[in-house]
C-alpha cells in the first residue's frame, strides 16, 4: 500500500509513526523541532489520515506499508519511532527487518498484553470509535459544532481534539472523517492484542518511553521486554499521560535526538 507521508528537514533518517486516531499532522510541531538534526518522515498509517483505506488492518500488514514507503524512499537504514499502535508498528518492523534499524524509539506501548488489559482496551476504544459512527458529521455546519456533537458521547477535550484532527470537508463543503472507523472497529482485536515475539532482537539502541501517568507499560512487562530487546532503556516521560508527545513535547524531542549520541 503506497502511504501518504509528510517529510521536513536534512540528516539522518527518523519515520514516526502515529497512533490510533491520530495522522502525520500530530507530529508535524516536534518533526519541525528536529528537522535540524534529522530528515523527518511521517506516514499516516493505513485507514489514517490521506493514506488509502483496507478492510485489513493488522501490524504485519502495517509494517509491510512501512517497508513499501522505505523502500520507495530509497532507505536502506534509518532511524524509527512510533506511539502506541505506531509503537507496535515500529515494533513488528524491527522484528521482521531489524538490519533497517539503526534505532528504535517506542512511545508508551509494551508489546506484551493480557486478557484484562486487552479487553479494557478494546472497550475505551470501541466506545470512542463507535461515537466517530453514530456521530452525523454532515449537519455539522462549523469544527466547532462538530466538537459540541462529539461532546455528547466524548467527555475529554483533550481526546475530542485529536479525533477533530480527522475531519476533512469534501467538495460540497461538508463535513467527513478521513479515518475509517468502522474498519477499525472490526479489527480492535488485532490492535489491542500483543505481538508475537518473532525473536530476540539486538544491534540496535531501544528506548521505550512511559507516561508518567500512563499505564500502558506496566512494571510487570519490564523483565519481558528486557529480554526481547537487551538493549532496551525503559525512560519516564514526567507529567505526561498516553499522549505523552503532546503533554510533554519538549521531553519526547529530547529523547528522539538523543539518538543521535
Amino acid at each position: 500500500m503506497k502511504l501518504f507521508y509528510r517529510q521536513y528537514g536534512e540528516g539522518p533518517y527518523l519515520v514516526i509513526l502515529h497512533g490510533l486516531y491520530g495522522s502525520s499532522d500530530n507530529w508535524v510541531t516536534i518533526a519541525k523541532n528536529i528537522s535540524l538534526h534529522f530528515s523527518v518522515i511521517l506516514p499516516d498509517l493505513r485507514n489514517h489520515g490521506h493514506s488509502p483505506h483496507s478492510e485489513i488492518h493488522d501490524y504485519e500488514s502495517m509494517s509491510s506499508d512501512l517497508h513499501e514507503l522505505a523502500s520507495d524512499l530509497g532507505l536502506r537504514k534509518f532511524f524509527l519511532a512510533g506511539h502506541s499502535m505506531g509503537g507496535k508498528t515500529a515494533m513488528t518492523f524491527a522484528m521482521t527487518w531489524p538490519e533497517m534499524i539503526e534505532g528504535l524509539v517506542v512511545m508508551d506501548i509494551s508489546p506484551f498484553s493480557d486478557i484484562d488489559r486487552q479487553a479494557k482496551a478494546q472497550n475505551e476504544m470501541n466506545s470512542i470509535l463507535k461515537s466517530i459512527v453514530e456521530t452525523d458529521i454532515l449537519k455539522a455546519g462549523s469544527r466547532a459544532e462538530a466538537d459540541r456533537m462529539l461532546a455528547e458521547r466524548i467527555t475529554s477535550e483533550r481526546v475530542r481534539g485529536l479525533i477533530l484532527k480527522n475531519l476533512q470537508r469534501d467538495e460540497k463543503k461538508r463535513f467527513s472523517w478521513k479515518l475509517n472507523a468502522v474498519t477499525l472497529i472490526n479489527n480492535l482485536d488485532k490492535i489491542v492484542e500483543g505481538l508475537p515475539v518473532q525473536r530476540q532482537v539486538a544491534g540496535f539502541p531501544v528506548i521505550f518511553l512511559k507516561g508518567e501517568y500512563s499505564d500502558y507499560i506496566p512494571d510487570s512487562d519490564h523483565q519481558d521486554i528486557f529480554k526481547l530487546f537487551p538493549a532496551a532503556e525503559i525512560k519516564v516521560i514526567k507529567d505526561s499521560g498516553h499522549w505523552l508527545h503532546a503533554d510533554n513535547p519538549q521531553a519526547v524531542i529530547e529523547e528522539l535526538l538523543g539518538l543521535l549520541k
